[in-house]
């Protein structure tokens, strides 16, 4: 079983591969751990480094389950996958929740007000740029991504994050048992 989830950021990625690594006993990788060199996500690690974390994680699991894109720095990356999940869900709701968790991890610090009077910050204004954007080579983009999917080799299965990730997880087992 080799899952890539892809979507926008806030959509529920990581929290359903955990879901499903944990339910399946494969490995859940986080590519943020190749992006970022730590938890304060102010950092990039080089792309050498993001390449070897990458091909360390190849050569040690033959089933995994993948939250996030390389694409951007590694175009062919989980190219043995056997589906890939895009994850959607309804703008405001993806925006609160990524204010949310900004806050739970930052407070108010580097905050401010934006023209709609709510708290935002420099990853807040990237992310309200995920529909807008049109050009195909901007990482985490739905341009980005709608381009990853037109190229994709293996099935993709599409599904709205709104939904309880138990029955995400349902549904993409199913596809499993097809």
């Amino acid at each position: 079983m080799k899952i890539h989830i892809i979507g926008g950021s806030g959509t529920g990625k990581s929290t359903l591969a955990k879901y499903i690594s944990e339910k399946e006993n494969i490995k859940w990788i986080d590519t943020d751990n190749y992006l970022w060199k730590d938890d304060s996500f102010t950092v990039n690690n080089p792309i050498e480094i993001r390449e070897k974390l990458y091909q360390s994680d190849m050569a040690s699991c033959s089933s995994y389950v993948a939250s996030g894109s390389i694409f951007s720095w590694c175009p062919k990356g989980f190219s043995d996958r056997d589906l890939l999940v895009f994850l959607s869900l309804d703008e405001e709701i993806r925006m609160n929740r990524l204010r949310n968790r900004e806050t739970e991890r930052n407070g108010f610090n580097e905050m401010w007000g934006d023209e709609n009077g709510r708290y935002t910050n420099d990853f807040l204004e990237w992310c309200k740029t995920y529909l807008t954007e049109k050009n195909a080579s901007m990482a985490g983009t739905y341009a980005e991504q709608t381009y990853q999917i037109t190229l994709s080799k293996s099935p993709v299965l599409k599904l709205d994050s709104s939904r309880p990730t138990e029955e995400l997880y349902a549904e993409i087992l199913s596809w499993f048992v097809q």
